[in-house]
């Protein structure tokens, strides 16, 4: 039998495929109490398989309750400042230049427990959990208080359950 060249398994150049370029000013800006989150992707031009973050944590931030994901994987590279990360029973704190990759089902929460701020590039693949920080926002603008509860509230709308119980 003679092998012949496949072609069809070549990537093909689609036409209406756009680059997306998100400048430094640019980007859809979320507020969750001491942190600002600006969104560089939102899925929408990734057919909704990444989605990218900076997030700035003021000093002293408290992060969500610890959690699991059940539907996609989370990554968090810092850019500046010191994050502690908790996973499970142990605490990572995290420096610039580090990257935490949180695969579904692996419990975790993080914080900015020092005097100056933080900053993270966060992915998020699939994309899903996006709009969870789009919907904590509206939380906040309704004037509702963001309890550990009504967080893990939001969370289950996104395939998240808590990983810990809540007092």
């Amino acid at each position: 039998m003679r092998m012949t060249e496949d072609k069809t398994s070549e990537p093909q150049p689609q036409a209406d495929r756009t680059v997306s370029v998100v400048g430094p000013g640019d980007g859809e800006t979320i507020v969750l109490g001491t942190t600002r989150m600006r969104v560089l992707e939102d899925g929408s031009h990734t057919g909704h398989r990444l989605a990218i973050a900076e997030s700035v944590l003021a000093p002293h931030t408290q992060g969500p309750p610890q959690h699991r994901h059940g539907q996609h994987d989370e990554g968090f590279y810092v850019l500046s400042g010191t994050v502690r990360f908790t996973v499970g029973d142990e605490d990572y704190d995290v420096t610039a230049g580090t990257l935490v990759m949180v695969p579904p089902g692996a419990p975790h929460t993080f914080a900015n427990l020092t005097d100056q701020p933080a900053v993270m590039l966060s992915t998020f693949t699939p994309d899903l959990y996006v709009q969870y920080f789009r919907d904590l926002e509206q939380a906040f603008a309704d004037g509702r208080p963001l309890t550990p509860q009504a967080n893990i509230d939001v969370m289950s709308r996104y395939a998240t359950e808590p990983a810990i119980a809540l007092p």
